[in-house]
């Protein structure tokens, strides 16, 4: 079992059952899925960078990367339908607690000039999405391997009814949130 998790059900959970006051255990937020995204505009250009950016995003997340593809044309970008543009992994259960255990723990504190997560970035039915500049912050990519240096999404998808629940989840997880 994943150290966040065990850590979720022995204290977390309990502490936000009694802040929010519920009435039954299945009311207390908690995270449903983590979803890492790479926009990859570039990949209609050089194709290559698609596939360097699934292999790292697979070593990142420990799972196969879906290759997204173009949902219509737009003439200004040389875009067309069903074009591959970018690659996402949705992370659920153990891999899910993993991830966000290596994402608040090791990756974040490697940002350069790092002062806390935004806390605007709540979408108002208690999800979070957080985006990153540079994915070389994770432990598993080599440094000297990559060709080029690319950002992605992280959207926390939890259950909670509010802003203020997910917030409160995230803290107390270890989110490092500016004040």
């Amino acid at each position: 079992m994943a150290r966040l998790r065990e850590k979720y059900h022995q204290e977390i959970a309990p502490k936000l059952f009694e802040k929010f006051g519920y009435q039954s255990t299945m009311q207390t937020p908690r995270i449903t899925k983590v979803v890492l995204n790479m926009g990859l505009g570039e990949a209609i250009q050089n194709i290559k960078i698609l596939d360097s950016a699934s292999a790292e995003l697979a070593q990142i997340s420990g799972q196969k990367p879906v290759v997204t593809r173009a949902r219509q044309s737009i003439a200004a970008f040389k875009l067309r339908k069903g074009m591959p543009i970018g690659c996402m992994v949705t992370l659920r259960g153990d891999r899910m607690y993993e991830f966000l255990d290596k994402l608040v723990n090791i990756a974040l504190p490697r940002v350069r000039d790092f002062r806390g997560v935004s806390s605007k970035a709540f979408d108002g039915r208690g999800n979070y999405t957080l985006g990153i500049k540079e994915h070389i912050i994770f432990p598993e990519i080599d440094y000297d391997k990559i060709d080029k240096i690319k950002g992605m999404n992280i959207t926390v998808v939890t259950n909670a009814k509010s802003d203020a629940e997910t917030r409160e989840l995230l803290t107390l997880m270890g989110m490092p949130f500016r004040n």
